[in-house]
């Protein structure tokens, strides 16, 4: 609380610290042992042609499909485990067009982590819209796509020749996700 938030003060609070470590460590575990979303419609044959138009585009090249876990001393659960979040959680040049010109940390301005896609067909179930990329500037997966610049614009150029078909295909493999 600050010294104009007189309220504040009043207010019931948790003590200091709010929560016992004991508490904090069964939060932890718990969101630690979280299941993704799950994948949908994977025997679905457009589902199914959209995924290899992903790798065709060279979307793979920074939203990886399979990432091994670190070793987790005392988690085993969490450890070696093949997953698939379809990002390499790394900083791309996403190119001028999604500049905010803001370095940030070891970001530039135009450098942003490569977002994990994992449950990203959910957004709109759980979040009611459809707005992408780190300020919501796209309407749908497809303008997400269009956005992409600097390192991704091979593959944003792969994707503007695809047919209207397998711009289909290639957004039901998202929403599958």
């Amino acid at each position: 609380c600050t010294v104009s938030q007189t309220l504040c003060d009043e207010l019931p609070n948790g003590g200091n610290p709010e929560v016992s470590e004991k508490i904090l460590n069964f939060v932890e575990f718990y969101s630690q042992h979280l299941a993704v979303p799950i994948r949908r419609n994977l025997d679905d044959p457009l589902v199914q042609k959209g995924q290899a138009l992903f790798a065709k585009a060279g979307c793979e090249s920074c939203h990886k499909t399979n990432v091994k876990t670190g070793e987790r001393e005392g988690l085993p659960a969490l450890s070696n485990q093949i997953i698939h979040p379809y990002t390499d959680m790394l900083l791309h040049d996403m190119g001028e067009g999604l500049a905010d010109n803001r370095p940030e940390y070891l970001a530039n301005g135009r450098e942003w982590r490569t977002a994990p896609l994992w449950g990203i067909g959910y957004t709109e179930e759980v979040n009611g819209h459809t707005y992408f990329l780190h300020d919501g500037r796209a309407r749908n997966l497809m303008e997400a796509v269009l956005w992409h610049g600097g390192e991704a614009e091979n593959a944003k150029q792969t994707v503007l020749t695809f047919s209207q078909t397998e711009r289909d295909a290639l957004i039901a493999f998202l929403n599958s996700l």
